[in-house]
């Protein structure tokens, strides 16, 4: 039984094949629609989710199965006390696989270690979010036409985010790929991402604090909010959470195809008239991540 902890599980023929069939259910959805019949996807958030969670049921039911779980801890055993390990245990009996996102980083691995059924990991704490990574790489690939010979700039919160560490992890692995790492000195990628995932694979980088003086030269740009809930100081996150905000002004020096991607939620690190922009590719992102997860779905669960 195969599980989805961590981008990296996944070898970039799995990977290929995914997406290849995300690719093939948006041209045919209707040919798609019975294949979970009968299946039942659990859905265990312990702490709150709008896209990630609905996008795991929407992409269930439009296989034709059902959904069960629960959106906060509160609402479950585990407000009881029962750990993690027996809520896969019992969970298993009623769901035939268990998507989870938890705060605390590893406790998806942990649930994998006892789970009946498979585990997708739906983000565990500022580690992994290995659904958003294949999100990305789908939408990067309808956008762009190619996962490799590009230069990203990934800019924000990239010391807690999640979604940085699964992308560049991910893209570590196609060719012709540099990074651009824009962020605050207190935000900056974790030295781990760096001397254990971009310097092992030789991949170029730069680390800077200016967006503006980036801008020019990336083929896509992938935004993200600063994250309150990961910050012990209300001060420090005050200060840093307004340090890049996108507009349409920053935008004039970019290239004519570069690609806005964001994992959302926003605050107001985008203006909303950058959504005009073809070159915005956020909200196109978010129906990609449908059309993925069902893919995945079809490949833990071993369908044709």
């Amino acid at each position: 039984m195969k599980h989805l902890i961590d981008p990296m599980d996944l070898s970039v023929e799995e990977l290929d094949e995914i997406l290849t069939l995300a690719q093939d259910i948006i041209k045919d959805r209707d040919a798609y629609a019975e294949k979970c019949k009968r299946k039942k996807i659990a859905t265990l958030f312990y702490e709150p989710s709008t896209r990630t969670r609905l996008s795991f049921e929407s992409a269930m039911l439009e296989l034709g199965g059902s959904v069960v779980g629960f959106s906060e801890a509160s609402s479950s055993s585990v407000s009881k006390g029962e750990s993690i390990e027996d809520t896969v245990r019992v969970v298993g009996c009623f769901a035939d696989i268990i998507a989870m996102r938890h705060p605390n980083e590893g406790a998806p691995l942990l649930a994998s270690m006892y789970s009946p059924v498979p585990i997708i990991n739906a983000g565990d704490g500022g580690h992994n979010h290995p659904t958003q990574t294949l999100t990305d790489l789908l939408t990067i690939q309808r956008e762009k036409g190619r996962l490799s010979d590009m230069t990203v700039g990934l800019c924000g919160d990239l010391k807690f985010g999640r979604t940085v560490h699964s992308l560049v992890k991910a893209m570590s692995r196609y060719k012709g790929i540099k990074f651009v790492f824009i962020s605050p000195k207190e935000l900056k990628i974790p030295d781990y991402i760096i001397s254990e995932v971009v310097e092992p694979a030789g991949i170029p980088y730069e680390e800077v604090t200016s967006l503006e003086d980036a801008m020019p030269n990336l083929d896509m740009l992938y935004m993200t909010r600063v994250q309150r809930e990961r910050f012990f100081n209300e001060a420090d996150y005050v200060r840093l959470k307004d340090t890049y905000i996108l507009d349409e002004k920053k935008l004039v020096p970019a290239k004519k195809d570069m690609v806005i991607l964001h994992p959302l939620p926003r605050v107001n690190e985008i203006s909303v008239n950058v959504d005009k922009d073809p070159r915005a590719a956020y909200f196109r992102q978010v129906m990609n991540g449908k059309f993925v997860r069902m893919a995945l779905i079809l490949k833990l669960l071993q369908i044709q």
